[in-house]
């Protein structure tokens, strides 16, 4: 198993290059990787196998494939797959194809390593793939913001960096393993790193803008797979260090309550689903042990609702309230919106259900507010008008559909044990009362959340901030 997993690893590098020799197979060849590694990922995930290969024995270089990072590497392969049917009918170049599976192979790389290096290299590429994607329409306010992504991603990886070399001088080895008992600060620089890779907390809010100005192919595969990059070494080292783990349940609380905030009040329907997906990353950091399921149902069902969002005649929810969509669109967002609210016969409702189940107490309240906080959210789609006969949905829209909505009907059995009366009841309770509360006051009123936190040149403030929390909190652990 060994040589194929190296083959897995490298299939997507090499496919990529072979895109542009063969451009008229593209998308063919795109579509296999994607398969491929759908395969490979449900062989942890179905079977006792895991792979643990050190690459570089001397510096700790090792690449390791759990049932972690089976749940992370499906989410990713389901969701290109989606995304590459999404686009089958467009005229998208070879270029994007090619910028596509070098990002899924580098998405895939940092799933599978268990070293800070190989981490490193792993998310500068992703850096620069997600860029080149970003930009693609070649508008200038694509290049903005790819822009603006890439000087906050690489500013990042760079404390990332500083890290990775403290943590070296300390342990003389780069695998994971060498966090234990390292300088506070090559910790702290490392986590604030990856918690701005993974959009979480104050540091993270370069999202929302990025998320929402990208083209829907490209937010359905930021929010979907490439976020999560950042999330799952967060998940990994809190499963590793016992130490590590209330920092990581703190940021999740912290994230979860943000995102939802803000969600419930946007008006601009990509931007209410990107605050969105900084909060259920929260939910993904707040019960570590059962983050890889959480983090597959938000997959499917954020990037299926990114695609839906690029086919609504407008990204405004007054104007929408205004003209009916077409009810087969109405339809396909309701499940999706069932499903993230925790709606039971859906994958979202065991993934919350077994991440309440694993919260500590102090985080149980905190945690129902942002459950609470996605129903009134998602209620600003279920309560949308239907009936209209536009917009007239391209025959590439249903594939991805049917992948992604059909993928929260299977997952829904991976924990059916959640299946209880008592369990069942709680989540339609929270889900009619947060129907209630948008129905009789959100809608209601108009509230708008200052913006400065999301502005360019605050960015890096907030991520000194975090920092500064984080040794704080690692400070006070040493102190007690």
């Amino acid at each position: 198993m060994t040589e194929i997993s190296l083959l897995w690893i490298t299939l997507p590098f090499m496919v990529g290059f072979l895109i542009y020799l063969l451009p008229q197979a593209a998308r063919y060849l795109a579509l296999a990787v994607g398969i491929g590694s759908t395969i490979y990922s449900l062989l942890p995930l179905l079977s006792d196998f895991t792979l643990n290969l050190k690459l570089l024995d001397q510096f700790g270089v090792t690449l390791l494939v759990d049932d972690l990072s089976g749940y992370f590497i499906l989410t990713n392969a389901v969701v290109t797959i989606a995304v590459i049917l999404y686009c089958w009918a467009t005229s998208k170049t070879a270029f994007f194809y090619t910028q596509l599976i070098l990002l899924h192979g580098s998405v895939n790389a940092a799933f599978a390593c268990a070293d800070l290096i190989s981490l490193y290299v792993a998310l500068e590429v992703i850096s620069v793939a997600a860029f080149l994607l970003i930009a693609y329409s070649r508008t200038n306010r694509s290049i903005w913001v790819g822009l603006r992504y890439l000087f906050i991603s690489n500013t990042a990886m760079l404390f990332y960096l500083i890290g990775a070399v403290l943590v070296y001088q300390h342990s003389h080895t780069f695998a994971f393993t060498g966090i234990q008992g390292a300088p506070i600060e090559a910790i702290a620089l490392i986590f604030m790193a990856l918690l701005t890779k993974g959009g979480i907390f104050v540091s993270g809010l370069w999202l929302p803008l990025t998320h929402s100005e990208s083209e829907s192919p490209v937010s359905a595969l930021l929010s979907g797979a490439v976020v999560k990059t950042g999330i799952f070494p967060l998940v990994r080292l809190a499963l590793m260090f016992p130490e590590i783990d209330p920092l990581v349940r703190w940021f999740g609380v912290g994230t979860a309550i943000l995102g939802v905030s803000y969600a419930m009040f946007e008006k601009d329907t990509k931007r209410m689903l990107a605050f969105h997906t900084v909060s259920q990353l929260g939910f993904v950091l707040a019960a570590p042990e059962v983050g890889g399921f959480y983090a597959l149902t938000h997959g499917l069902v954020k990037s299926a609702l990114f695609l839906m969002a690029g086919s609504l005649p407008s990204r405004s929810f007054k104007q929408l309230k205004q003209q009916p969509i077409a009810t087969p669109l109405w339809i396909a967002l309701a499940i999706a919106s069932f499903s993230i609210s925790g709606f039971p016969l859906l994958s979202g409702f065991g993934a919350k259900v077994l991440t309440m189940k694993n919260l500590l107490p102090w985080q149980v309240i905190g945690m129902n507010i942002a459950a609470l906080g996605t129903a009134i959210s998602f209620a600003k789609f279920i309560f949308l008008p239907r009936g209209g006969s536009e917009p007239r949905l391209k025959a590439s829209f249903w594939p991805p559909m049917l992948v992604l909505l059909g993928g929260l009907v299977l997952a829904n059995v991976i924990y059916y044990e959640a299946y209880t009366w008592a369990n069942t009841v709680k989540p339609l309770l929270t889900i009619a009362l947060g129907w209630g509360i948008y129905y009789l006051i959100i809608q209601r009123v108009s509230i708008k959340l200052p913006r400065m936190f999301e502005q360019f040149e605050q960015l890096i403030g907030m991520m000194s901030l975090v920092l500064v929390g984080i040794i704080t909190f690692l400070l006070r652990g040493i102190l007690v």
